[in-house]
């Protein structure tokens, strides 16, 4: 028996990670305002903050091979496998508020948080 070739876990999901229609404007403005159309948001997980993990963001105009990329109204979201397998099922948003303004991620698999909302712990 030939063995099936194996499919990456997130390729077996309708939508591993979201890219919500709000987080896609606000990074359709900011590409305009700096005059780079093949720029993409990347998210990563890195580790460091008061939880053990923490998210960052920045525009990168490659694509890696093994990225994953959503596409929300024309605008690009990257993420790396290995950032991909602590984002799995999270949604990438953007919001305005008495806080501030700020990207958002709800993580369904952070068991804890820090009040910023930019640290967690798996």
């Amino acid at each position: 028996m030939i063995p099936l070739p194996t499919v990456p876990s997130y390729q077996q999901l309708d939508q591993p990670l979201r890219f919500s229609s709000a987080a896609a404007a606000k990074v359709r403005e900011l590409i305009a305002e700096e005059g780079n159309a093949d720029l993409k948001l990347r998210v990563y997980i890195q580790g460091g903050g008061c939880s053990g993990f923490q998210y960052g963001f920045e525009f990168d105009e490659n694509q890696a091979e093994d990225d994953m990329a959503v596409n929300t109204d024309g605008v690009t979201l990257l993420v790396d496998p290995l950032s991909l397998q602590y984002l799995m099922g999270a949604e990438v948003d953007y919001s305005e508020g008495l806080s501030g303004a700020q990207f958002v991620i709800r993580n369904p698999n952070a068991k804890t948080t820090c009040g910023c909302g930019s640290s967690f712990s798996v």
